[in-house]
């Protein structure tokens, strides 16, 4: 069954929220020497980038509204298939400089969709 664009959309977001929530107030020394919080950080941002990639792929014009979705994309690649030459450094960056805007926008989306139902 094909999942509709709110389902994709619903899903980046749970994802980057539960990224914030297991970070928590934990600074970036903390993230670092934490194996399994970053592997539960990646396992999200891989969550993210799947379901922008079929949003991409089913809803087009709705996915080229979402500036950060190449390289979304880009980075799940990178989680999936480069595991071995991940940089902690760049997905806390990421964490920090990247994800809230990514979340932002596809709350406004989700929301704008919801309201035209």
């Amino acid at each position: 069954m094909r999942r509709d664009a709110e389902a994709f959309l619903v899903d980046v977001l749970d994802a980057a929220d539960a990224i914030v929530r297991y970070l928590g107030d934990r600074d970036q020394a903390a993230y670092l020497s934490d194996d399994m919080l970053r592997a539960a950080v990646e396992r999200r941002f891989t969550i993210v980038g799947e379901a922008l990639n079929r949003l991409l792929r089913h809803y087009p014009d709705l996915a080229g509204t979402i500036p950060e979705l190449g390289k979304a994309v880009a980075f799940r690649n990178i989680l999936v298939h480069g595991y071995a030459e991940v940089d902690d450094g760049i997905v806390w960056l990421t964490i920090k400089e990247h994800l809230p805007g990514l979340r932002e926008r596809v709350a406004l989306l989700l929301a704008d969709l919801e309201q035209r139902r």
